[in-house]
């Protein structure tokens, strides 16, 4: 994903002046405008926090820390900060999840349907499940009956995700709707890495000049 950014925000014009990874750093943090954070669960909220406290806006796209995610918020208001997180960029995701919302008020009132919901991702992703899958799970339990969403859990009060890791998958999501008579399914599948690093460019440039904590809702006024 980095070196995806990289590239494309030098086509549109933008300079980079720092990049840092596990085991390197180069160029000047401090010269930076703008920090676009995408890191393991380990190292999200290092960064996250080193660029709120140097008053650098910073827009992450790491999953896997959440659990700290108030935390980065309180901080970037202490700092009078800028901060946007999204479990992911891509512009089609995100639609993807205004639908998803949509259909699950829809499917509301039809208890016959069990909902559940399936993500595959490349070998190397780390977290499970991933949080575009969460962001979907958190978008259905606002207009459904279920309690909470677990990982291969098959409870009736639960909602279910099921994560696969397999080769060269850039990252697929279904929400399945599922009855003794038919079956409805939403779909959203990357092919391209390129998506996620547009949409987070498209963030960090919206973020500009910017004071406050955001989603990619606000980028996109959805």
């Amino acid at each position: 994903m980095g070196k995806t950014i990289e590239g494309l925000a030098m086509q549109k014009g933008h300079s980079i002046v720092y990049k840092s990874t596990s085991t390197t750093e180069e160029g000047n943090f401090d010269k930076a405008e703008l920090i676009i954070e995408f890191s393991s669960p380990e190292a999200a909220v290092k960064n996250i926090s080193r660029a709120l406290e140097a008053n650098i806006p910073v827009v992450s796209g790491s999953t896997g820390w959440l659990e700290k995610y108030d935390e980065m918020v309180s901080l970037c208001k202490s700092r009078n900060g800028s901060f946007l997180y999204a479990s992911n960029f891509s512009v089609g995701v995100n639609l993807f999840f205004s639908i998803n919302e949509y259909v699950a008020k829809l499917m509301a009132p039809w208890k016959n349907y069990d909902v559940s919901v399936e993500e595959i991702h490349h070998l190397e992703k780390k977290d499970a499940p991933s949080g575009t899958a969460i962001s979907l799970a958190e978008g259905i339990l606002k207009h459904s009956d279920k309690k909470r969403w677990e990982l291969d859990a098959y409870q009736k009060d639960v909602l279910n995700i099921t994560a696969k890791r397999e080769v060269d998958v850039k990252g697929t999501h279904i929400v399945h709707y599922t009855s003794a008579i038919d079956s409805i399914s939403l779909k959203h599948e990357a092919v391209s890495r390129e998506g996620f690093a547009k949409g987070a460019i498209l963030a960090g440039e919206w973020l500009k000049d910017k004071k406050g904590v955001f989603t990619m809702k606000d980028v996109l006024g959805i």
